[in-house]
């Protein structure tokens, strides 16, 4: 990664100095940067370095450890700068973050709300640091699925121009499953269905565009609600004119070797091979992610690939990137991602799901969010909808990606603590205090001077600004982790810290501050300086909030 910009130029610079990446230090009072050296000639060159540095406060030994303190003043000095980062990064660098991905004929699921809206506070991460990104929806819309469907659709009478929904559609998959079990001779009807559809049949197709046509209505209502929103949805189907080439080179480079009418590839430390072609010549999900691979490699020639779907689907996505490699459409120097989300836990620690074991629909539960927002006292509909939506996205986001969640709505929608909620109401009181002082854009332009005329600041203000510094470096570590819970962890902790300042001390109008305080703050200075810091706060806070897909509400 580039070291010329700003945003983490303070850390770049000890960097420098000390040959290794500076920490934090467990304890906030130990210093801003620690640094790991064995006593010795080279640790004191280090420290004689480091204590020459125009931005350093102080040097402090403790063992093995070098503590970096920095001043306060350089601290105010970067109020202004610390969202100078945007696009500012890694221009040129291309990622393409495949996410969402629902199944066509079903309803979504709570289980594709995590895909969907980590993909999409990934996307705006990288969008954030100057990356190009592109974003793909990779729908589930081929497969030996659609031959069960279109097999109930045929055997029920339903054709291209009926007028049917996705509850239908749903229901009519159900009962092939039903039935199935008591016939097992319709598996092979499915697979001649799938066939039918793979060979072109009119019939197939046509009723197979309905199944899209009438889930992509479905879909985009989700995604409306959700305000999420792709570059691309290129289906699994779009790819059915690349598989046979997939399937060619295989063979012909000697990939690929037949195996009881199969054609499979041997994956080298793996028992299980990845099958490219069953026995009745149809393709599978792998032959199609290969697919999509030679696609991406040639339409976007992408140094990252993330495909940000379930820790299930661990094995497949082995076997497809080791196969995609030993089949030259990965480039050196590019990086396959698969972030492994895990999954939705109802209190039981099973999976989420109605009493009667089926899986919640999200639309119910984004509907029952927004309710809730509504008797938190949000009346306006816009405002129930930010904030009921914001809380599922931020109580998600704020996990671990790969961890499982226990779904709690007490957690979900508490406005205090680490919540959506929280965090919307932070930062509608910043604009709150910021509107009634009516300065913001001379504060932008004059930069404060630290703590007023006095030059310096009480114990609230400084835990502010030895937080808010960090906040490049916070972006550019969720970016390299695929980890959006660190920006829930950074801006959860800057409101705490600003709601502990506010609570204590006058912002408007300091020289009222009451003689309980210690008379800590007076004059304009104090109040230009509490004034921008509110300012930088509320910024932080909204860059974060979007960055997650939350909306930032100046009024609540």
């Amino acid at each position: 990664m580039s070291k010329s910009r700003p945003i983490v130029q303070i850390r770049d610079k000890l960097e420098q100095i000390v040959g290794m990446k500076p920490e934090h230090p467990e304890r906030e009072e130990w210093g801003d940067y620690a640094v790991f050296m064995k006593p010795g000639k080279e640790a004191d060159e280090i420290v004689n370095k480091l204590g020459k540095v125009e931005f350093v406060e102080s040097v402090t030994r403790v063992g093995s450890f070098i503590n970096v303190r920095l001043k306060n003043a350089y601290l105010v000095s970067q109020l202004d700068r610390v969202l100078s980062t945007q696009n500012a990064v890694l221009r040129g660098r291309k990622i393409v973050v495949e996410y969402s991905s629902p199944n066509i004929a079903k309803h979504f699921g709570i289980g594709h709300l995590r895909s969907t809206i980590i993909g999409q506070a990934l996307y705006n991460i990288y969008k954030f640091l100057g990356y190009e990104v592109v974003g793909d929806n990779h729908l589930g819309d081929w497969g030996t699925q659609f031959g069960k469907l279109l097999y109930m659709m045929d055997k029920e009478g339903i054709s291209a121009t009926a007028e049917i929904n996705l509850a239908k559609l749903e229901e009519s998959y159900i009962i092939y499953h039903k039935l199935s079990e008591e016939d097992r001779g319709l598996d092979e009807e499915a697979r001649r269905w799938f066939k039918r559809l793979e060979d072109g049949d009119k019939t197939a197709r046509q009723l197979w565009q309905k199944c899209v046509d009438v889930s992509m209505v479905e879909f985009e209502r989700i995604y409306n609600l959700l305000e999420v929103k792709m570059d691309n949805a290129y289906g699994e189907s779009y790819y059915e004119k690349i598989m046979p080439e997939v399937i060619a080179e295989a063979k012909k480079k000697g990939i690929a070797k037949e195996s009881q009418g199969a054609w499979i590839i041997d994956i080298p430390g793996q028992k299980t091979p990845l099958v490219l072609v069953k026995s009745d010549g149809a393709t599978l999900y792998a032959t199609r992610d290969l697919a999509t691979l030679k696609f991406r490699r040639q339409k976007w020639d992408a140094d990252i690939i993330i495909y940000e779907v379930g820790a299930e689907q661990t094995l497949h996505f082995e076997q497809v990137f080791a196969a995609a490699k030993m089949l030259g459409y990965i480039r050196s120097g590019c990086s396959l991602i698969h972030t492994k989300h895990g999954l939705y836990l109802g209190a039981d620690g099973k999976k989420f799901a109605t009493r009667q074991g089926k899986t919640i629909k999200l639309e119910e539960v984004l509907k029952e969010a927004i309710d809730r927002a509504r008797k938190l006292g949000n009346s306006d509909e816009e405002t129930a909808c930010a904030v009921g939506i914001g809380a599922i996205k931020y109580f998600d986001l704020s996990h671990n990606v790969q961890s499982d969640i226990v779904f709690d709505w007490e957690k979900v929608m508490a406005l205090e603590g680490n919540s959506g909620p929280y965090l919307q109401y932070t930062f509608a009181r910043t604009q709150s205090v910021l509107r009634k002082a009516g300065t913001t854009p001379e504060l932008r332009s004059s930069p404060p001077k630290l703590g007023g005329e006095r030059g310096v600041v009480n114990e609230e203000e400084l835990r502010v600004l030895r937080w808010i510094y960090r906040w490049p470096e916070v972006v550019e570590e969720a970016a390299q982790r695929f980890a959006p819970n660190l920006v829930c962890n950074f801006i959860y902790e800057l409101a705490q810290r600003f709601n502990s300042f506010y609570n204590k001390h006058r912002i408007l109008t300091p020289s009222e501050s009451p003689p309980n305080l210690g008379g800590d703050a007076e004059g304009e200075g104090v109040r230009h300086f509490r004034l921008a810091l509110t300012d930088a706060v509320g910024r932080v806070l909204k860059a974060g909030l979007e960055m997650l897909g939350i909306k930032a509400l100046e009024r609540m």
